[in-house]
C-alpha cells in the first residue's frame, strides 16, 4: 500500500532528515515509527501526504507514484491525526468530524450521518456529543474526533503523529485500547509515529526502529524486543525489554500445565483421594460440560466428611483466554494475588499457566524468534539440567 523507494530529504542548510530510506507497509497493517526527537520519523510521515517534499526518491501510494497527485486531492485521501488534533473551536464535534466529506463535496446529510457513525464507532454518542464545541471536551475525547474526522472520507491510509502524546498516562492507555479496537474492525493502512518504545510495541504490527535519518530495524515487536539488530537499537529498547516483551507474547497451549482435574458433581472423598495420590495441593473444577467452576484445595477435600466437590469448591476468578499475553497473565497473578491462572478456549478448560510455566513461555519465544524456529521446537536449558 505504501512503498518508499530510496527516499532522501537533504534541506538547503546540509541536513538531512531522511537518508536513502526503503520499506514498504502492506494494506491494514499498522506500522509505528519511534525513535528519539530529531531523527526523522515525522518528516518520514509528513513525505506521505506530501507536507514536506523528498529531495530524491519515490513514493508510491497503492502503486501510483505521489508526486504525480495534486497534493490537495491526495491530502483528502489519507486521513491525519495530530497531538493538538486540530479541532475548528468554532464547529461542533458533528461539524468537525464532517469536514472532509464536505471539502469532497458530500451532500450536508450523508455527511453528517457518516460522522455520526463515526463519532459511536470511536466511543462518542452522536446524541450527547454532536452537538458540543472542542473546548466542551476532555483532551481524551477530543483525540477521539480527530481520529473519527480523520476516518471520515473512508481513506485508505492513516497518518497519526504522537496522537495520544498530550494526555495523562491513564487517557492515554484508554486510547490505545481504543484505537486497537477500531482498528481490528477497520484495518486501515497506518503509519504511526511515537516516541515511546512501549506504544510502539503495543500497538505496531511491526517497528521501524529510527537512528539518525535511518531506518536501524524494521520487524514485528517481538522480534524487535528479543533480537535486536545493533548495539543501537537494544539500547533504545532498553535493558527491560524483556518486560516489555511480556505484553506481545501470546498464552500458546504448549505454556500450559495439566493438574488434577475434578468434577462438580464427584464425591468430595474421590476427590481428595484424587489429590493424595497425585501429590497435588489442589484440582481444577470443571462443570459436566467441561467448563470452568473453580478449584479444590486438597486441605478442603480431605477434612470433608461428606459431600461432593460443589459443597467444598470455590470459584476461580483468575483466568484468561487463550491467546491473550503473558503481561496480561502476569498482571491477572498480581490482581488476585494468585499463583496459577486458568487458561480457557471460549468456556472449555486448557490448563493452567503458572509463574515458571510464564518465564519458560518468555524465553521460548525469545529464542524462536532468534532461530526463526516455532516456539514448540525450542528446548530451554535450566539450572536443574545442568
Amino acid at each position: 500500500m505504501i512503498r518508499f523507494e530510496h527516499v532522501t530529504k537533504r534541506y538547503a542548510d546540509g541536513t538531512t532528515a531522511v537518508d536513502d530510506l526503503s520499506f514498504e507497509v502492506a494494506e491494514g497493517e499498522l506500522v509505528t515509527l519511534v525513535g528519539p526527537s530529531g531523527c526523522g520519523k515525522t518528516t518520514t510521515m509528513k513525505m506521505v501526504n506530501r507536507l514536506i517534499e523528498p529531495s530524491s526518491g519515490r513514493i508510491l501510494l497503492d502503486g501510483e507514484d505521489i508526486a504525480a497527485i495534486d497534493p490537495v486531492k491526495l491530502r483528502r485521501r489519507i486521513g491525519y491525526v495530530i497531538q493538538q488534533v486540530g479541532l475548528f473551536p468554532h464547529r461542533t464535534v458533528l461539524d468537525n468530524t464532517a469536514t472532509v466529506p464536505h471539502l469532497l463535496g458530500w451532500q450536508r446529510k450523508k455527511g453528517r450521518e457518516r460522522a455520526a457513525e463515526l463519532l459511536d464507532l470511536v466511543g462518542l454518542d452522536p446524541s450527547v456529543y454532536g452537538d458540543r464545541y472542542p473546548d466542551q471536551l476532555s483532551g481524551g475525547q477530543r483525540q477521539r474526533v480527530g481520529v473519527a474526522r480523520a476516518l471520515a472520507a473512508d481513506p485508505p491510509v492513516l497518518l497519526m503523529d504522537e496522537p495520544f502524546g498530550a494526555v495523562d498516562p491513564v487517557v492515554r492507555e484508554h486510547l490505545q485500547n481504543e484505537f486497537l479496537r477500531l482498528q481490528s474492525q477497520v484495518r486501515k493502512t497506518v503509519l504511526f509515529v511515537t516516541h515511546d518504545m512501549e506504544e510502539a510495541v503495543r500497538l505496531g504490527d511491526r517497528i521501524a526502529v529510527y537512528g539518525q535519518g535511518r531506518i536501524e530495524q524494521f520487524d514485528p515487536p517481538a522480534a524487535v524486543l528479543g533480537a535486536p539488530a545493533t548495539p543501537y537499537v537494544a539500547d533504545f529498547v532498553g535493558a527491560d525489554r524483556g518486560l516489555k516483551r511480556l505484553s506481545v507474547t501470546p498464552i500458546e497451549p504448549g505454556d500450559l500445565e495439566q493438574p488434577p482435574v475434578v468434577h462438580l458433581d464427584d464425591p468430595v472423598a474421590r476427590a481428595a483421594e484424587r489429590l493424595a495420590a497425585d501429590d497435588a495441593r489442589w484440582a481444577v473444577v470443571l462443570d459436566d460440560s467441561e467448563n470452568l467452576h473453580g478449584w479444590l484445595s486438597a486441605e478442603s477435600a480431605s477434612a470433608a466428611e461428606s459431600g461432593t466437590v460443589r459443597d467444598h469448591s470455590r470459584r476461580m476468578e483468575a483466568w484468561l483466554p487463550v491467546g491473550a499475553s503473558l503481561k496480561q497473565a502476569f498482571s491477572t497473578m498480581l490482581q488476585h494475588d494468585a499463583g496459577w491462572i486458568a487458561v480457557l478456549e471460549s468456556d472449555r478448560f486448557l490448563g493452567v499457566l503458572t509463574p515458571a510455566r510464564l518465564h519458560e513461555a518468555l524465553r521460548r519465544s525469545i529464542d524462536a524468534d532468534a532461530n526463526a524456529i516455532p516456539r514448540s521446537d525450542v528446548n530451554l536449558e535450566t539450572v536443574a539440567d545442568a
